[in-house]
């Protein structure tokens, strides 16, 4: 391998869905510079730890912060530091979790979202809804051609109720956008509120289906109840494990993220 290597531009894409690989692969990580690379480039469509960037209470760990930091410490190349892509990383402040040994750049899967919905035929009866503000915060600009409306999450005692923050859903096909799904719980609460305030069609699209336990079959068309909830459900192929499950299930269609990586590689 180290006369293969030497001298090249390395690149390793980085899809496992299991958490245990990303520190093995450290490993190889480590020692791609043994082999005299010109560059290394590490590409890691979803980031596992991005979504527990902060404590809570004393004696939780902020593994988005640690995986920051195991990354950065991957030895400079012959041509500089590492470059590392994401997509739609959970929260922007991790960017400056990272040090100066890697080169984080961050691109998003809007592009392919915006592309899909101009293809619909309704879309120009297209409305964004955000979940909460966090998603607002993060795609509005994003998407700011099209109209959009707001959920958040209120607590009425023990439970977080989602309701209708701003925005009229009433006779548009809305279509809910947000970075990942896990249980699917608020995406499901939200497609109640908007139906219940007049959406002819609701959809949903995120870009990292984590979807555990196969919590996915939530949303998979059953029957004429299951067919109205969601028309389409959109995902990229960062979570490759959930791709392979829901193949020929619909709502799931599959946006491919190899093109949008062939292009951040020009960089």
């Amino acid at each position: 391998m180290h006369k293969k290597s030497e001298g090249s531009m390395l690149l390793f894409l980085h899809v496992s869905a299991l958490q245990l690989s990303y520190l093995s692969s450290f490993l190889l990580y480590l020692h791609s510079q043994d082999f005299f690379v010109a560059s290394f480039t590490l590409v890691l469509p979803f980031f596992p730890t991005g979504s527990f960037e902060r404590m809570e209470e004393e004696g939780d760990v902020a593994t988005a912060f640690t995986m920051a930091r195991i990354l950065s410490n991957i030895p400079v190349s012959r041509g500089g530091p590492t470059s590392l892509v994401i997509y739609d990383i959970h929260a922007l402040q991790e960017r400056f979790y990272f040090g100066d040994h890697v080169l984080p750049c961050f691109e998003t899967g809007m592009p392919l979202l915006k592309q899909r919905l101009h293809q619909l035929p309704d879309a120009q009866n297209i409305v964004i809804a955000f979940p909460d503000d966090g998603a607002w915060k993060r795609f509005h600009k994003q998407l700011d051609h099209f109209p959009t409306v707001v959920c958040a999450k209120v607590r009425e005692g023990d439970k977080r109720i989602v309701r209708l923050k701003e925005g009229d859903p009433s006779g548009r096909h809305v279509v809910i956008v947000d970075d990942l799904v896990q249980s699917g719980g608020t995406l499901i609460e939200c497609q109640k509120v908007l139906a219940a305030h007049g959406a002819t069609k609701v959809s949903a699209y995120v870009t990292h289906a984590v979807f555990p336990k196969k919590s996915w079959g939530r949303f998979v068309h059953t029957d004429e109840k299951s067919k109205r909830a969601f028309s389409y459900f959109w995902i990229t192929d960062s979570c490759p494990v959930t791709v392979k499950e829901i193949a020929n299930k619909a709502p799931f269609e599959v946006l491919s993220l190899a093109g949008s990586i062939a292009d951040a590689l020009q960089i």
